[in-house]
Protein backbone atom coordinates (compact mmCIF):
# COMPACT_ATOMS: atom_id res chain seq x y z
CA UNK A 1 0.00 0.00 0.00
CA UNK A 2 2.85 2.36 0.61
CA UNK A 3 4.31 2.15 -2.38
CA UNK A 4 0.84 1.27 -4.81
CA UNK A 5 -1.40 3.07 -3.15
CA UNK A 6 -0.51 5.60 -0.65
CA UNK A 7 -3.83 6.93 -0.40
CA UNK A 8 -6.00 4.02 -0.47
CA UNK A 9 -9.75 3.91 -1.09
CA UNK A 10 -12.13 1.01 0.47
CA UNK A 11 -14.82 0.19 -1.33
CA UNK A 12 -16.71 -1.97 0.39
CA UNK A 13 -16.61 0.03 3.84
CA UNK A 14 -16.14 3.38 2.41
CA UNK A 15 -12.86 4.64 3.42
CA UNK A 16 -9.79 6.35 2.63
CA UNK A 17 -6.50 5.07 4.53
CA UNK A 18 -2.58 6.82 4.63
CA UNK A 19 0.21 4.29 4.93
CA UNK A 20 3.08 6.53 4.43
CA UNK A 21 4.92 8.07 8.24
CA UNK A 22 5.02 11.76 6.55
CA UNK A 23 1.34 11.66 5.22
CA UNK A 24 0.19 9.97 8.77
CA UNK A 25 2.11 12.79 10.64
CA UNK A 26 0.51 15.77 8.43
CA UNK A 27 -3.06 14.40 9.30
CA UNK A 28 -2.54 13.88 12.85
CA UNK A 29 -1.33 17.38 12.72
CA UNK A 30 -4.24 19.00 11.10
CA UNK A 31 -7.24 18.63 13.74
CA UNK A 32 -9.26 20.76 11.92
CA UNK A 33 -9.83 19.15 8.80
CA UNK A 34 -9.17 15.70 10.10
CA UNK A 35 -11.85 16.01 13.48
CA UNK A 36 -12.34 13.34 16.27
CA UNK A 37 -15.43 15.05 17.44
CA UNK A 38 -17.49 12.54 15.74
CA UNK A 39 -15.34 9.51 17.14
CA UNK A 40 -11.72 7.95 16.20
CA UNK A 41 -12.89 4.42 15.47
CA UNK A 42 -13.52 3.48 11.54
CA UNK A 43 -16.98 2.02 13.28
CA UNK A 44 -17.74 4.65 15.00
CA UNK A 45 -17.64 7.34 12.94
CA UNK A 46 -19.70 5.19 10.67
CA UNK A 47 -22.26 4.67 13.09
CA UNK A 48 -22.81 8.63 13.54
CA UNK A 49 -23.35 8.08 17.36
CA UNK A 50 -23.41 10.98 19.20
CA UNK A 51 -19.88 11.32 21.50
CA UNK A 52 -20.74 12.37 25.27
CA UNK A 53 -18.67 14.77 27.37
CA UNK A 54 -15.63 14.15 28.53
CA UNK A 55 -14.00 11.68 26.04
CA UNK A 56 -10.92 13.75 25.06
CA UNK A 57 -9.96 10.94 22.43
CA UNK A 58 -13.39 12.02 20.65
CA UNK A 59 -13.47 15.44 20.87
CA UNK A 60 -11.75 19.23 18.88
CA UNK A 61 -10.71 21.78 20.51
CA UNK A 62 -11.95 24.01 22.37
CA UNK A 63 -13.71 21.36 24.24
CA UNK A 64 -10.60 19.20 23.83
CA UNK A 65 -8.36 21.73 25.51
CA UNK A 66 -10.45 22.36 28.33
CA UNK A 67 -10.67 18.57 28.70
CA UNK A 68 -7.21 17.54 28.01
CA UNK A 69 -5.61 20.32 30.68
CA UNK A 70 -7.25 18.91 33.71
CA UNK A 71 -6.08 15.92 32.72
CA UNK A 72 -2.51 16.57 31.50
CA UNK A 73 -2.16 17.96 35.28
CA UNK A 74 -2.14 14.28 36.86
CA UNK A 75 -0.40 12.74 33.73
CA UNK A 76 2.72 14.76 33.58
CA UNK A 77 5.77 12.33 32.88
CA UNK A 78 7.26 13.75 36.40
CA UNK A 79 3.72 12.74 38.06
CA UNK A 80 4.06 9.34 36.95
CA UNK A 81 7.35 9.00 38.08
CA UNK A 82 6.08 8.91 41.68
CA UNK A 83 4.39 5.32 41.23
CA UNK A 84 7.25 3.60 40.20
CA UNK A 85 7.38 1.53 43.48
CA UNK A 86 3.91 0.89 42.93
CA UNK A 87 3.95 -0.74 39.59
CA UNK A 88 7.50 -2.68 40.39
CA UNK A 89 5.42 -4.26 43.61
CA UNK A 90 2.49 -5.23 41.41
CA UNK A 91 4.89 -6.38 39.09
CA UNK A 92 6.91 -8.62 41.45
CA UNK A 93 3.53 -9.90 43.14
CA UNK A 94 2.81 -11.07 39.45
CA UNK A 95 5.60 -12.70 38.83
CA UNK A 96 7.09 -14.47 42.02
CA UNK A 97 4.59 -16.70 42.47
CA UNK A 98 5.94 -18.09 39.09
CA UNK A 99 9.26 -18.77 39.67
CA UNK A 100 10.11 -22.33 39.69
CA UNK A 101 7.58 -23.32 37.78
CA UNK A 102 8.86 -23.31 34.39
CA UNK A 103 5.99 -21.47 32.59
CA UNK A 104 4.07 -18.19 32.89
CA UNK A 105 1.79 -16.23 30.97
CA UNK A 106 2.70 -12.86 29.11
CA UNK A 107 -0.72 -11.65 29.27
CA UNK A 108 -2.75 -13.83 32.33
CA UNK A 109 -0.59 -13.59 34.64
CA UNK A 110 1.81 -9.78 33.70
CA UNK A 111 -0.09 -7.81 30.85
CA UNK A 112 -3.77 -7.96 32.20
CA UNK A 113 -3.06 -7.81 35.56
CA UNK A 114 -0.26 -5.16 37.07
CA UNK A 115 -1.54 -2.26 34.67
CA UNK A 116 -5.12 -2.82 35.75
CA UNK A 117 -4.03 -2.90 39.43
CA UNK A 118 -2.00 0.60 38.30
CA UNK A 119 -4.78 2.91 36.91
CA UNK A 120 -7.45 0.73 39.39
CA UNK A 121 -4.94 2.49 42.25
CA UNK A 122 -4.95 5.56 40.55
CA UNK A 123 -8.34 6.15 39.93
CA UNK A 124 -9.21 4.87 43.13
CA UNK A 125 -11.44 1.76 42.31
CA UNK A 126 -11.55 -0.99 45.02
CA UNK A 127 -8.99 -3.75 43.61
CA UNK A 128 -12.06 -6.65 44.50
CA UNK A 129 -13.63 -4.47 41.46
CA UNK A 130 -10.38 -3.95 38.91
CA UNK A 131 -10.65 -7.06 37.11
CA UNK A 132 -14.15 -6.64 36.36
CA UNK A 133 -13.94 -3.79 34.83
CA UNK A 134 -11.05 -4.93 32.55
CA UNK A 135 -12.44 -8.07 31.57
CA UNK A 136 -15.60 -5.77 30.58
CA UNK A 137 -14.12 -3.35 28.34
CA UNK A 138 -11.80 -5.76 26.70
CA UNK A 139 -15.24 -7.63 25.69
CA UNK A 140 -16.24 -4.58 24.08
CA UNK A 141 -12.87 -4.48 22.26
CA UNK A 142 -13.15 -8.10 20.77
CA UNK A 143 -14.96 -8.58 17.64
CA UNK A 144 -17.23 -11.61 16.67
CA UNK A 145 -16.66 -13.60 14.15
CA UNK A 146 -18.18 -11.23 11.06
CA UNK A 147 -15.78 -8.74 12.13
CA UNK A 148 -18.74 -7.34 14.21
CA UNK A 149 -17.99 -5.24 17.96
CA UNK A 150 -19.21 -7.82 20.81
CA UNK A 151 -21.12 -6.34 22.12
CA UNK A 152 -21.66 -2.57 19.95
CA UNK A 153 -19.83 0.68 21.62
CA UNK A 154 -22.44 2.83 22.97
CA UNK A 155 -20.36 5.26 24.96
CA UNK A 156 -21.81 4.12 28.15
CA UNK A 157 -19.82 4.33 31.41
CA UNK A 158 -22.22 4.28 33.85
CA UNK A 159 -20.85 1.29 35.86
CA UNK A 160 -18.68 4.19 37.52
CA UNK A 161 -21.36 5.99 39.04
CA UNK A 162 -21.52 4.70 42.16
CA UNK A 163 -17.76 5.35 42.98
CA UNK A 164 -18.17 9.01 42.12
CA UNK A 165 -21.47 8.95 44.38
CA UNK A 166 -19.24 7.44 46.96
CA UNK A 167 -15.86 9.62 46.01
CA UNK A 168 -18.20 13.15 46.57
CA UNK A 169 -18.67 12.11 50.04
CA UNK A 170 -15.41 10.53 50.97
CA UNK A 171 -13.15 12.05 49.07
CA UNK A 172 -9.44 10.57 48.66
CA UNK A 173 -6.04 11.19 47.22
CA UNK A 174 -6.87 9.48 43.76
CA UNK A 175 -7.53 11.14 40.36
CA UNK A 176 -11.17 10.21 40.56
CA UNK A 177 -11.11 13.02 43.34
CA UNK A 178 -9.25 15.48 41.64
CA UNK A 179 -11.85 15.28 38.88
CA UNK A 180 -14.67 16.04 41.13
CA UNK A 181 -12.62 19.13 42.57
CA UNK A 182 -10.75 20.70 39.77
CA UNK A 183 -12.14 24.25 38.38
CA UNK A 184 -11.45 25.14 35.19
CA UNK A 185 -12.99 27.59 32.96
CA UNK A 186 -15.01 25.89 29.52
CA UNK A 187 -15.37 27.03 26.15
CA UNK A 188 -18.18 29.74 27.29
CA UNK A 189 -15.88 31.75 29.73
CA UNK A 190 -17.55 29.81 32.94
CA UNK A 191 -15.44 29.05 35.93
CA UNK A 192 -16.90 25.52 36.92
CA UNK A 193 -16.42 21.63 37.87
CA UNK A 194 -17.00 18.47 35.94
CA UNK A 195 -20.22 17.73 35.53
CA UNK A 196 -20.94 13.90 37.11
CA UNK A 197 -21.80 12.52 33.75
CA UNK A 198 -18.16 14.30 32.39
CA UNK A 199 -16.20 12.80 35.29
CA UNK A 200 -17.64 9.11 34.43
CA UNK A 201 -16.73 9.54 31.15
CA UNK A 202 -13.32 10.39 32.04
CA UNK A 203 -12.94 7.88 34.89
CA UNK A 204 -14.41 4.92 32.19
CA UNK A 205 -11.94 6.08 29.50
CA UNK A 206 -9.03 6.27 31.68
CA UNK A 207 -10.06 2.96 33.00
CA UNK A 208 -10.10 1.74 29.51
CA UNK A 209 -7.17 3.19 27.73
CA UNK A 210 -4.52 2.48 31.19
CA UNK A 211 -5.77 -1.02 30.78
CA UNK A 212 -5.56 -2.41 27.16
CA UNK A 213 -2.62 -0.89 24.94
CA UNK A 214 0.27 -1.68 28.01
CA UNK A 215 -1.64 -4.87 28.18
CA UNK A 216 -0.46 -5.75 24.30
CA UNK A 217 2.97 -4.14 24.68
CA UNK A 218 3.92 -6.46 27.42
CA UNK A 219 2.50 -9.06 24.88
CA UNK A 220 4.66 -8.29 22.19
CA UNK A 221 7.75 -7.95 23.97
CA UNK A 222 7.14 -11.40 25.24
CA UNK A 223 6.78 -12.53 21.90
CA UNK A 224 9.27 -10.24 19.91
CA UNK A 225 12.08 -11.22 22.60
CA UNK A 226 11.86 -14.75 22.23
CA UNK A 227 12.24 -14.02 18.36
CA UNK A 228 15.69 -12.07 19.37
CA UNK A 229 17.58 -13.76 21.91
CA UNK A 230 20.31 -12.47 21.47
CA UNK A 231 19.02 -8.67 21.54
CA UNK A 232 17.07 -10.29 25.32
CA UNK A 233 20.04 -11.69 26.45
CA UNK A 234 21.82 -7.50 26.04
CA UNK A 235 18.82 -6.65 28.39
CA UNK A 236 19.09 -8.84 30.47
CA UNK A 237 23.11 -7.72 30.91
CA UNK A 238 22.16 -4.45 30.44
CA UNK A 239 18.77 -3.05 31.78
CA UNK A 240 20.01 0.73 30.40
CA UNK A 241 18.83 -0.36 27.43
CA UNK A 242 15.40 -0.93 28.17
CA UNK A 243 14.14 2.03 27.77
CA UNK A 244 15.14 2.32 24.20
CA UNK A 245 14.12 -1.16 23.69
CA UNK A 246 10.49 0.05 24.71
CA UNK A 247 10.38 2.28 22.32
CA UNK A 248 11.10 0.05 19.69
CA UNK A 249 9.20 -2.47 20.89
CA UNK A 250 6.43 0.26 20.07
CA UNK A 251 7.55 1.02 16.89
CA UNK A 252 7.83 -2.69 15.65
CA UNK A 253 4.93 -3.86 17.16
CA UNK A 254 2.08 -1.10 17.69
CA UNK A 255 -0.51 -1.91 20.16
CA UNK A 256 -2.73 0.62 18.81
CA UNK A 257 -2.40 0.26 14.67
CA UNK A 258 -5.05 3.05 13.77
CA UNK A 259 -6.86 6.12 14.01
CA UNK A 260 -9.84 6.95 12.14
CA UNK A 261 -11.06 10.91 11.23
CA UNK A 262 -13.65 12.51 9.92
CA UNK A 263 -12.95 14.95 6.46
CA UNK A 264 -14.76 18.47 7.19
CA UNK A 265 -13.52 19.83 3.68
CA UNK A 266 -11.93 18.50 0.28
CA UNK A 267 -8.68 17.65 0.53
CA UNK A 268 -5.94 16.03 -1.81
CA UNK A 269 -3.53 13.25 -1.17
CA UNK A 270 -0.99 12.25 -4.00
CA UNK A 271 -2.85 14.12 -6.75
CA UNK A 272 -6.39 11.91 -5.38
CA UNK A 273 -8.96 13.77 -3.86
CA UNK A 274 -10.63 12.82 -0.18
CA UNK A 275 -13.67 14.42 -0.13
CA UNK A 276 -15.69 16.33 2.45
CA UNK A 277 -17.43 14.27 4.57
CA UNK A 278 -15.57 11.14 3.85
CA UNK A 279 -13.57 8.69 7.08
CA UNK A 280 -9.83 8.64 6.88
CA UNK A 281 -7.93 6.03 8.51
CA UNK A 282 -4.16 6.55 9.52
CA UNK A 283 -2.02 3.28 9.75
CA UNK A 284 0.08 4.74 12.68
CA UNK A 285 1.81 0.56 12.61
CA UNK A 286 2.52 0.88 9.03
CA UNK A 287 4.14 4.68 9.04
CA UNK A 288 6.49 2.83 11.37
CA UNK A 289 7.96 0.35 8.97
CA UNK A 290 7.82 3.58 6.06
CA UNK A 291 11.00 2.54 4.31
CA UNK A 292 11.17 5.83 3.24
CA UNK A 293 11.90 6.88 6.96
CA UNK A 294 13.11 4.20 8.47
CA UNK A 295 16.36 1.77 7.76
CA UNK A 296 15.66 -1.82 7.89
CA UNK A 297 12.10 -1.11 9.31
CA UNK A 298 11.14 -4.69 9.45
CA UNK A 299 14.31 -5.56 11.39
CA UNK A 300 13.96 -5.32 15.81
CA UNK A 301 16.94 -3.31 16.71
CA UNK A 302 17.26 -2.01 20.42
CA UNK A 303 19.87 0.29 19.48
CA UNK A 304 17.95 2.12 16.45
CA UNK A 305 18.44 5.35 15.87
CA UNK A 306 16.33 7.98 13.82
CA UNK A 307 12.89 9.07 13.38
CA UNK A 308 10.45 8.53 16.48
CA UNK A 309 7.51 6.01 15.95
CA UNK A 310 4.07 7.49 15.67
CA UNK A 311 2.34 4.86 17.98
CA UNK A 312 1.18 7.58 20.62
CA UNK A 313 -0.13 9.21 17.82
CA UNK A 314 0.80 13.17 16.72
CA UNK A 315 -0.44 16.31 17.50
CA UNK A 316 -3.19 17.41 19.81
CA UNK A 317 -4.44 14.03 20.16
CA UNK A 318 -1.12 12.26 21.52
CA UNK A 319 -1.33 9.72 24.16
CA UNK A 320 -2.00 11.50 27.31
CA UNK A 321 -1.13 7.93 29.19
CA UNK A 322 2.38 7.70 27.06
CA UNK A 323 4.44 8.69 30.08
CA UNK A 324 2.88 5.62 32.31
CA UNK A 325 3.00 3.54 29.47
CA UNK A 326 6.24 3.78 28.96
CA UNK A 327 6.89 3.22 33.11
CA UNK A 328 4.97 0.27 33.25
CA UNK A 329 6.89 -1.32 29.65
CA UNK A 330 10.43 -0.61 31.62
CA UNK A 331 9.72 -1.60 34.64
CA UNK A 332 7.78 -5.31 33.81
CA UNK A 333 10.57 -5.98 31.27
CA UNK A 334 13.16 -5.15 34.14
CA UNK A 335 11.68 -7.60 36.50
CA UNK A 336 10.70 -10.32 33.97
CA UNK A 337 14.62 -10.08 32.98
CA UNK A 338 15.49 -10.44 36.38
CA UNK A 339 13.63 -13.35 37.25
CA UNK A 340 13.36 -14.93 33.56
CA UNK A 341 16.76 -13.83 31.80
CA UNK A 342 15.29 -16.38 28.56
CA UNK A 343 12.34 -17.82 27.69
CA UNK A 344 10.13 -20.11 24.48
CA UNK A 345 6.74 -19.43 23.69
CA UNK A 346 4.39 -21.81 23.77
CA UNK A 347 2.78 -21.75 20.48
CA UNK A 348 0.53 -24.47 20.89
CA UNK A 349 -2.14 -21.96 23.71
CA UNK A 350 -0.90 -18.82 22.44
CA UNK A 351 -3.81 -16.85 21.00
CA UNK A 352 -4.16 -13.74 19.21
CA UNK A 353 -6.71 -11.05 20.29
CA UNK A 354 -9.38 -10.43 17.72
CA UNK A 355 -10.42 -6.80 17.78
CA UNK A 356 -10.78 -3.98 15.69
CA UNK A 357 -8.94 -0.98 17.29
CA UNK A 358 -6.31 -2.68 19.66
CA UNK A 359 -3.69 -5.30 18.06
CA UNK A 360 -1.93 -7.88 20.79
CA UNK A 361 -2.51 -11.03 22.07
CA UNK A 362 -4.93 -12.77 24.09
CA UNK A 363 -2.87 -15.24 25.57
CA UNK A 364 1.21 -15.78 25.49
CA UNK A 365 2.17 -18.54 27.27
CA UNK A 366 6.36 -19.08 27.75
CA UNK A 367 8.20 -21.70 28.86
CA UNK A 368 11.33 -20.46 31.07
Amino acid sequence: MRDEAPLYYNEQHDFYALSRYDDVKKCSADWATFISGRGSVLEIIKSGSQMPPGLILFEDPPQHNFHRGLLSRVFHPKSMEAVEPDVRRFCEACLDPHMGTGKFDFIADLGAEMPMRTIGMLLGIPEEDQRAIRDEFDLGLQLDEDGQPVPAFSGDFDGFSEYIEWRVDHPSDDLMTRLLNATFEDEHGETRTLTHQEVQNFVGLLAGAGNETTTRLIGWAGKTLAENPDQRAELAANSSLIPAAVEELLRYEAPSPVQARYVTKDVEFHGEKVPEGSVLVMLNASANRDERRFDNPDRFDIHREGPHHVSFGYGIHFCLGAALARLEARVALEEVLKRFPTWEVDWDNAVQAHTSTVRGWESLPVFV
